[in-house]
């Protein structure tokens, strides 16, 4: 399948149309949408990665480079920004550098910039080959910590509740799902039952996260027979080891 690049730009004009062109001779799908949330929306799940060509419109883009940073977040996508050095610099202040893949000044050189893009898809393509670990928690700040502990080891996806886990978990079944045992509208005990009851994911490893560690607690937790639990007090350190641990034996070691 060919790598798919969605080109954001105000208007279709001679260097947009030349993008395209050569990205398309380097073996890339491309399609071509105005800066808009509504016509990104619609191109989302059909895309890899973003290619902004950045202009004038940029400072009045807030709302679209929200929305592209939580699709690159929840989607593990990334962002490569064309435009003179402020506009590349407004449009990272906002998606955030850890979602930026290539920063490519104006004016540029086509060749080199393809050649640039297609060392990131090889990149890309052999860092796709690592376990994928779904975490779901609706405590943004430890989500994001537990994401960047993460992710020097594993590909991590995350969800900010269980009815968006299972909206992910439809269309994509990752190797180890991390998930909140106290979460509200749809707990974490409620989203096992309902990954376990659909044959496609019944067979998906789930790893509890709780912030409890009395017995008593424990059990219950345990109870659910999910193929262990991770208390959220524990370092950096542990969870790597202790998740290292579950990958090469497929079994479940408490720490």
């Amino acid at each position: 399948m060919p790598c798919r690049i969605t080109i954001i730009s105000k208007g279709i004009a001679f260097i947009t149309e030349s993008l395209s062109k050569n990205l398309q001779s380097a073996g890339y799908e491309v399609n071509i949408v105005e800066p808009t949330i509504r016509d990104v929306k619609e191109y989302r799940d059909r895309t890899d990665s973003f290619l902004v060509y950045a202009g004038y419109y940029v400072s009045d883009s807030t709302d679209l480079f929200v929305y592209l940073k939580d699709v690159c977040s929840e989607d593990e996508k990334k962002i490569s920004i064309i435009g003179y050095t402020q506009e590349i610099e407004d449009v990272e202040n906002i998606v955030g550098s850890d979602y930026v893949a290539l920063r490519i000044e104006r004016p540029f050189d086509m060749k080199a910039m393809i050649a640039d893009m297609e060392k990131f898809r090889t990149t890309e393509e052999k860092r796709k080959t690592d376990k994928h670990i779904l975490l779901i928690d609706d405590d943004l700040t430890y989500l994001k910590t537990v994401q960047n502990w993460l992710s020097s080891r594993y590909r991590v996806t995350i969800a900010r509740s269980g009815m968006q886990a299972i909206t992910y978990i439809a269309n994509h079944t990752p190797d180890l799902i991390l998930l909140d045992y106290e979460m509200p509208i749809t707990s974490g005990p409620k989203v096992l039952e309902m990954i376990r009851s659909e044959h496609d994911t019944e067979s998906i490893p789930i790893i509890f996260l709780t912030g409890r560690s009395d017995k008593g607690s424990v059990m219950s937790v345990m109870g659910l027979k999910p193929q262990g639990y991770l208390l959220k007090s524990m370092t950096k350190e542990q969870i790597l080891e202790t998740i290292g641990n579950f990958f090469r034996t497929r079994k479940w070691k408490n720490v």
